[in-house]
């Protein structure tokens, strides 16, 4: 069953889609986005586009459409393990490959190659079960997987802490203008 919310703005030129992302923190901005494109999300009775300025007053309904049931499978896809031991697995991700299940990627992601080396990750039952962060499709890289809940929410917190160190190193063909 759809879940419905209603706000009223208190204040005038926040945009729709900013100001919905700081009543609903619990939803992503881009999500709130594709509602807003959906149809999902309407001002004083219409359609809005996620750039409308709100006024004070202005009435906000969000139609949170029911999520839908996705069953993560596993896939033999060759992944480059660098390390592993009980509580975390460290792969250098190719370029190409998604991380993650999401709409317009459903499959052939390093999720289903991590659930076909480990199947015991649950991990909060989610789409994506021991992924602490991310790279883009087509970026390569290592990414570090978490094995069991402790783990992950060990390794969130060094994320989140800003405690774990990111180098990036970046390779061009041609001739780069400003």
């Amino acid at each position: 069953m759809d879940r419905q919310l209603k706000f009223v703005a208190e204040a005038s030129g926040m945009r729709l889609d900013k100001y919905v992302a700081e009543e609903c923190k619990e939803i992503s901005r881009s999500y709130i986005q594709g509602l807003i494109r959906d149809g999902h999300i309407i001002v004083n009775g219409k359609l809005a586009k996620e750039s409308l300025k709100l006024k004070a007053g202005d009435e906000v309904c969000i139609e949170l459409p029911e999520a839908k049931k996705i069953a993560l499978e596993p896939e033999d896809i060759p992944v480059d393990v660098v390390f592993e031991d009980d509580d975390i697995l460290v792969v250098n991700k190719p370029a190409g490959l998604t991380v993650h299940p999401a709409p317009g990627q459903m499959e052939h992601t390093l999720v289903n190659a991590v659930l076909s080396r480990c199947p015991d990750i649950a991990i909060g039952g989610s789409l994506r079960p021991g992924i602490v962060h991310r790279l883009d499709k087509d970026t390569s890289g290592l990414m570090v997987v978490a094995k069991n809940d402790a783990a992950h929410r060990n390794l969130s917190n060094q994320m989140k802490s800003r405690k774990v160190v990111k180098r990036y190193k970046v390779l061009v063909h041609g001739r780069l203008t400003p």
